[in-house]
């Protein structure tokens, strides 16, 4: 009985200690990838409302009713404009992250981190270490 009771603790120390001591693999492209990935998302919001609209326009100008001409035509421009933002703006995160992760080294706190190459599922990733 007591070797079953020995074994058990032996084997829930080995998967909590195994669990704590498992690094996050390429845990500080978290955000990174979110933000992108919500930049990707708003971008092909405002794409779609402006097609849509750009119809609406499409619909009042064949129908002869200006309302629906100028709101759809409006909010055809503002919607592009607003991609175009979104579009700039995404390039803005992949660059900071490409100058963030291009760096071999940086020190914060007073404590020096060094770029490690991680491969997860066959993709390459970097994840920053305190040296």
């Amino acid at each position: 009985m007591k070797l079953k009771s020995t074994f058990a603790s032996l084997m829930a120390a080995l998967a909590l200690g195994g669990a704590i001591a498992t690094p996050m693999s390429a845990g500080g492209q978290d955000w990174l990838e979110k933000e992108f990935k919500r930049r990707q998302s708003k971008k092909n919001e405002w794409r779609n409302i402006g097609i849509g609209s750009g119809a609406l326009g499409l619909y009042g100008l064949l129908k002869g009713d200006n309302t629906l001409f100028f709101a759809g035509a409006a909010g055809a421009l503002y919607s592009s404009w607003r991609y175009e933002q979104d579009r700039k703006s995404q390039s803005k995160v992949n660059r900071a992250r490409a100058a963030a992760f291009s760096k071999p080294y940086f020190y914060r706190d007073g404590k020096k981190y060094v770029r490690k190459t991680v491969w997860q599922d066959g993709k390459k990733h970097y994840r920053f270490v305190r040296a």
